[in-house]
């Protein structure tokens, strides 16, 4: 008997767009919510100095904690929602005018979301930076358009999220994914 893969899935969009505010939401609502790694590795001692001054080595560090993150997963009985994905690390690369090495590319071809990949648009009037979140309205717009353009170019198809409250955020989602 084959094991069962759970839905995978993910909330992907620019930076001050609601996803970890939804994330939260989701996970106190049955499904595993996973947080975003990049804000994990920019909290920790040297990370906003490491994304600033070698994003290279922040995109292999992203990429490392999001493989683990997704082999992980497979542990689950409920459905997984990732705040970001593979495809994220290169938007991110593509902003910085670097290359997308071979192992980010594998990895956004090989390892596969099956659920659906929601985009949280840009929405200026809850957009805020704070200590990790540095980049102003316009470069928070270009970091949107890469990204979104770099799941495209893997092969997928977004959702929108609508510009809601978190919690009619989290029923449309729901919905989505059928569990609602």
């Amino acid at each position: 008997m084959a094991l069962r893969i759970p839905l995978r899935s993910v909330v992907t969009g620019g930076p001050g767009a609601g996803k970890s505010s939804l994330i939260t939401l989701a996970g106190n609502s049955g499904l595993v919510a996973l947080p975003e790694v990049a804000r994990e590795i920019l909290q920790s001692p040297g990370g906003m100095e490491m994304r600033a001054e070698r994003p290279l080595d922040f995109a292999k560090a992203m990429l490392q904690r999001e493989i683990e993150a997704f082999e992980d997963s497979a542990g689950h009985s409920a459905p997984v929602i990732f705040d970001r994905g593979f495809p994220d690390i290169a938007g991110f690369l593509e902003l910085s005018g670097l290359p997308v090495p071979p192992a980010v590319d594998r990895a956004c071809r090989e390892l596969r979301y099956e659920g659906p990949i929601f985009h949280a648009p840009p929405w200026q009037d809850i957009y805020e930076p704070d200590p990790e979140r540095i980049q102003t309205w316009q470069e928070a717009l270009e970091s949107d358009a890469a990204i979104v353009a770099a799941w495209k170019h893997y092969g997928y198809d977004l959702v929108k999220l609508p510009l809601v409250p978190p919690e009619q955020r989290l029923a449309f989602v729901m919905r989505q994914m059928g569990r609602g």
